[in-house]
């Protein structure tokens, strides 16, 4: 790759990691719709969501990736709600804006 390329991608990563706990933040609110902003779900649909998508992916090739050895450890179905079944339900099963899951 070209130098400027890499900058580029460099530079990417960099925004993304400094903006990340700044719209965690920001998108805070609680299962009351009352207290979910305009600001918050904008952030939330913006930023944090496909953040969500991306981690739910990522989460998966990890699960599929382990399988071998949490079969062999007995705690397939462990890891499998940590790394696919909790990011899938905190990016689609919560309201808009909020950051946690109501009930």
């Amino acid at each position: 790759m070209h130098t400027d390329d890499m900058n580029k991608i460099y530079a990417l990563i960099l925004c993304a990691a400094l903006c990340a706990p700044s719209t965690l933040l920001a998108a805070q609110g609680g299962c009351n719709a009352s207290s979910r902003s305009s600001d918050s779900m904008l952030v939330d649909i913006v930023f944090i969501r496909p953040f969500g998508i991306v981690g739910t992916a990522l989460g998966s090739v990890a699960y599929v990736a382990s399988l071998p050895f949490t079969l062999l450890g007995g705690n397939a179905g462990e890891a499998g709600k940590k790394l696919v079944v909790d990011p899938a339900a905190y990016t689609f099963a919560r309201p808009l804006g909020s950051t946690t899951r109501c009930k």
